[in-house]
């Protein structure tokens, strides 16, 4: 009779050794490792031939075959014995039996021996023998299902080498090294592997650690049929233990403050904004009546209301929602509440169905129709106060920015008194734009729809015209002001001596010299990026400036659009209608007006805590704490503070700017995320798989038209317009822009933007300039091709691409 176990059988560990039952284990399970069957020990302890061996290795197939050792305490979860034993590659059918008797001789030699004593005791024994059938490898090698190194559990370690994997495990090649978390990274320039196959060989190894219920050490092998697991171990040193699960729900979601905050932000810029986003929400919700003990209950929602992905800033979306779930009405009408956050997909039942209160039904939905109402009559309230509001908010500002105050000779202990001035005075006194915003955003819809409503097609273009064109809103007077310099340029002809000197150019020409100062002195902190601290100012460069003021002298005079003052009566005959569109349309235009002008206020506070900052980037680098001013952009604001009114944690500033600028510097190297990131547990560093999109070939798209009009031109994609320019006549195509993009704004002949509303500011100042524009169309930037010729029109919001001519 004969003694092989065959591969189905080879389950108790005490006849055929650990190896072998693990190998049948997976086998069992799905995994298909290379066909094999067991030799007992006990076959090998008489001289005569093993019994049944030709029959056997007929199953196998032709061969070769690999011949192994699978030991009784091999591969176990204390001691593995890896490497103790021989092993026998590539052999023929005729001298398996040779090779089987010598690896269970292997069991009696000094080197099993001398482990034995070290690690596991017990007397020598020679090991059962596996004969399994070979596989023709390309890429072998080693993969770790946790690390045994760190001892960290979330990551897979691999190790690969080019043919047979004999070698790698036998110490005589290095392999190539591959760390695998949620994407695969390799230790230097791949030759072996590449990265979809590190991901199924990490998949393989995760797999294995799920059927046995531990970390497992799996050696594997890719041939041309794909990727096979020849064995799987317990990993035998000590991790970390496991983590608690934890399936709290995070979603990060960019495709709104993207806007605002583009591209890589700093950690100054960052921690300035989780302040302010803070500070501004808590007074929100306080003004729509939710209490004070409720919102000091829920301060660390309305400390994280944003998250830092790879450098960029989000929307910490959850958060979002629970500040909203405080708000009166929240349960009467829990889908408006959500269009509020103004993103682009639905947060998740899983989110909505568990934060804030159920529908209100019965008694309940008396009481919170009562607080509706409540809410209601403080918002009345507060819009008659307005102008006061406002009055005193603008009081507060100049007296906090006019005061003198110059922190090009202020020391730091200064310095940090004026942060926590703007602070107080300012930030944590935001009433003004805060009421003008929320009414404002009421008064758009109701406004929109009342004169849909009445006059259809009509009333939505009168409401556009009227709204968008307005001549006395800030956004738009740098357009008519730059302008102004290019006549004043062209008349001088001036135009290559300030394009090849800069501002020097103006030396003897004093009245356009004092035209530039003055524009300066009011928008000097305008700039790409406005928000960013780390943002470069006019004042600190105009080139762009120069550079649309260039433009306009090429381009001669251009109409502007003047304020539209519609023909009421023709509109509306009846006289009650007239009087009432009139009234809201003339309110919500104010309310537009005031928006636009306050944000420009935040210009100036931003401009203000940016030159703060700075100056104590000087103190810092005058005192060897920092290497360079800049370099303050790298620490955050309570870093900065901290520094210097004593609660700082560390002085060695130094360190940490280092580790920021490196963190940075490769992040910069990556792409962007996702617009939106959906997380469980810990949501520190989150990590994402790039996906690959595919192009929308088609030739017609229509969006949001904003400003009158019909062009077609060349059109040029702009990511970033400080190192990109666009040629006269050019139609502009980008993801978002700011009141920094007015160089390339006085070249387009038309504009395309991913991102950006009606009252957006690429909308108002396109009306402005008299040149069409259509924004809110998705993925622009990448159905449009840079130099392809487009057709945009503006009036209808529809975009035509026509390919390269």
């Amino acid at each position: 009779m004969s003694p092989i176990v065959p591969q189905a059988q080879a389950t108790e560990v005490g006849q055929v050794g650990g190896k072998a039952a693990a190998l049948a284990h997976l086998a069992a399970h799905g995994f298909a490792p290379p066909a094999f069957f067991v030799i007992p020990a006990e076959a090998f302890e008489g001289d005569a031939p093993v019994a049944g061996l030709t029959d056997a290795l007929a199953t196998l197939g032709p061969g070769p075959y690999a011949v192994r050792s699978s030991a009784r305490a091999e591969d176990g979860v204390e001691h593995s014995h890896a490497g103790q034993f021989d092993t026998h590659l590539n052999v023929p059918p005729e001298g398996v039996e040779q090779a089987a008797r010598a690896v269970w001789a292997s069991g009696f030699g000094e080197t099993v021996a001398t482990y034995r004593a070290l690690k596991a005791g017990g007397a020598a024994e020679g090991p059962a023998v596996i004969v399994q059938r070979m596989i023709a490898a390309r890429a072998a090698g080693v993969a770790f299902s946790a690390d045994p190194v760190s001892g960290r559990r979330d990551r897979v370690v691999i190790s690969a080498i080019a043919g047979l994997g004999e070698r790698l495990v036998s110490g005589e090649e290095d392999g190539e090294d591959w760390t695998v978390t949620d994407a695969a990274t390799c230790a230097t320039p791949p030759t072996v592997l590449t990265a979809e196959e590190a991901l199924a060989i990490a998949a393989l190894a995760r797999r294995a650690e799920a059927t046995f219920g531990r970390p497992q050490d799996v050696e594997w092998a890719l041939d041309a049929e794909g990727l096979h697991i020849l064995q799987s171990r317990p990993i035998t040193t000590a991790l970390l233990p496991p983590p608690t699960p934890d399936n709290a729900l995070t979603i990060f979601d960019n495709s709104n403050i993207v806007e605002s905050y583009p591209g890589l932000v700093s950690p100054l810029t960052y921690s300035f904004a989780v302040h302010v986003y803070a500070r501004v929400y808590r007074a929100f919700v306080a003004l729509l009546g939710v209490p004070e003990a409720t919102i000091a209950a829920n301060s660390a929602v309305f400390g994280n209301m944003l998250g830092r992905v790879d450098g960029r800033v989000y929307y910490n979306l959850v958060n979002w929602y629970r500040a909203l779930a405080l708000l009166p009405g929240f349960s009467l009408n829990r889908a408006y509440m959500e269009t509020m956050m103004g993103v682009d997909t639905p947060m998740p039942s899983e989110v909505t169905n568990s934060i804030g209160p159920p529908p209100a039904t019965g008694a309940a939905k008396l009481v919170e129709y009562l607080r509706l109402a409540r809410a209601g009559a403080g918002l009345v309230w507060q819009a008659v106060l307005l102008p006061r509001t406002r009055r005193r908010f603008y009081e507060r500002l100049n007296a906090a920015l006019d005061s003198g105050f110059d922190p090009e000779t202020a020391n730091p202990t200064a310095l940090a008194a004026e942060y926590r001035k703007i602070e107080a005075t300012l930030l944590d006194r935001w009433d003004a734009p805060l009421v003008n915003d929320f009414l404002c955003m009421i008064a758009f819809g109701a406004s929109r729809n009342l004169m849909a409503r009445w006059l259809g097609e009509r009333g939505l273009a009168l409401h556009n015209d009227v709204m968008i064109g307005q001549g006395d809103i800030v956004s738009a007077e740098p357009a008519r002001r730059i302008a102004e310099l290019g006549g004043m340029v062209r008349a001088a002809r001036i135009e290559a001596a300030l394009a090849e000197r800069g501002l020097m150019a103006l030396e003897g020409h004093p009245e356009i010299a004092r035209a530039v100062e003055s524009y300066l002195a009011k928008f000097g902190d305008r700039c790409t990026e406005e928000l960013k601290l780390e943002s470069l100012t006019l004042r600190d460069d105009p080139a762009s400036l120069i550079a649309a003021i260039l433009a306009h002298a090429a381009r001669g005079a251009q109409a502007q659009h003047a304020a539209i003052t519609p023909d009421w009566a023709a509109l509306f005959p009846n006289p009650l209608k007239r009087t009432i569109a009139r009234a809201v349309m003339g309110w919500t235009k104010a309310r537009v007006r005031d928006r636009e002008n306050l944000r420009f206020e935040r210009t100036r506070i931003f401009g203000h805590a940016r030159r703060v900052f700075l100056a104590l980037g000087r103190e810092f680098a005058a005192r060897g704490l920092i290497e360079t001013p800049r370099d303050i952009f790298h620490l955050t604001t309570q870093e900065v503070l901290g520094a210097v009114e004593g609660f700082g944690l560390s002085g060695d500033l130094k360190s940490l700017i280092a580790l920021r600028k490196a963190e940075a510097h490769a992040a910069a190297t990556r792409p962007d995320p996702p617009e939106r990131i959906e997380m469980r547990g810990p949501a520190i560093a989150p990590s994402w798989t790039e996906t690959m999109t595919t192009r929308d070939d088609s030739t017609r798209q229509k969006a949001t038209g904003c400003s009158a009009g019909r062009v077609t031109a060349k059109a040029r994609v702009i990511r970033d317009p400080r190192t990109q320019s666009l040629a006269a006549g050019e139609i502009l195509v980008a993801r978002h822009t700011d009141p920094g993009w007015i160089a390339v704004f006085s070249n387009a002949s038309a504009i395309v933007v991913e991102r950006g509303s009606l009252l957006s500011h690429s909308a108002i100042v396109a009306r402005e300039l008299g040149i069409p524009c259509v924004v809110g169309l998705k993925g622009a930037t990448g159905w449009i091709s840079d130099g392809e010729t487009v057709t945009v029109d503006g009036t209808t919001g529809e975009v035509e691409r026509h390919g390269t001519l």
